[in-house]
């Protein structure tokens, strides 16, 4: 069995002969898109390895992020379109290369009543994108584009646990629901403050960025 060593601090020994004996590896490339909008979800991914980001859109197709899923997260989501067979609302996309356990629909109700491990890590992975979600609509109703920004690469670097951010001003944008030259001119302001350097697609903060 190729099991994940982080699995064994979560589940039973006999759930995860299970998740590999039902379930799927699957590798993604970074950029690709591993959910989307308006598809039946047969599948609740596991994170492996890499970083994933979870989209929402509105009624105009503008963009929003929600949340990050990295190492032995879920997305609850999934789940749940999964079990009442309703249509993707997000879309999820590999942050990075990613590789996921694709546990079948047919397996997820079963394993409830069965595995009190995984009731846990359901109910768990609820509640932890619960409070993701209401971190984000503070941020939008509350806080500046400047300050999301600022929380926007913090949340990059402890992904990452790199000072190196990577991304261009355009998918920062798309991530923060505004528009490129928005988010260049407030990148250029923080560079003068000496808090990050600036480079094609990268971003390096600084010791002093706060």
């Amino acid at each position: 069995m190729n099991s994940n060593k982080n699995f064994e601090a979560i589940f039973e020994p006999a759930l995860i002969e299970e998740m590999y004996a039902h379930g799927e590896v699957r590798h993604y490339k970074e950029g690709d898109i591993i959910l989307d909008y308006g598809k039946y979800i047969r599948m609740m991914p596991l994170i492996l390895k890499g970083t994933i980001k979870v989209l929402r859109m509105d009624e105009n197709g503008k963009e929003i992020l929600l949340y990050y899923l990295s190492s032995n997260e879920s997305c609850s989501m999934a789940y749940s379109c999964c079990v009442e067979a309703k249509k993707s609302e997000v879309k999820a996309i590999a942050e990075e290369d990613v590789e996921l356990l694709a546990i079948p629909h047919t397996q997820l109700d079963g394993w409830l009543c069965k595995y009190a491990s995984w009731k846990n890590y359901i109910m768990r992975s609820f509640n932890e994108r619960f409070l993701e979600l209401l971190k984000s609509i503070e941020s939008i109703a509350f806080h500046k584009l400047d300050e999301r920004l600022i929380h926007y690469l913090k949340s990059k670097q402890q992904l990452s646990g790199s000072s190196v951010i990577k991304a261009s001003h355009y998918i920062i944008a798309e991530d923060l629901a505004t528009s490129r030259v928005v988010i260049s001119r407030l990148l250029k302001q923080l560079e003068n403050e000496g808090k990050i350097l600036l480079y094609r697609n990268e971003i390096k903060l600084m010791d002093g960025f706060k």
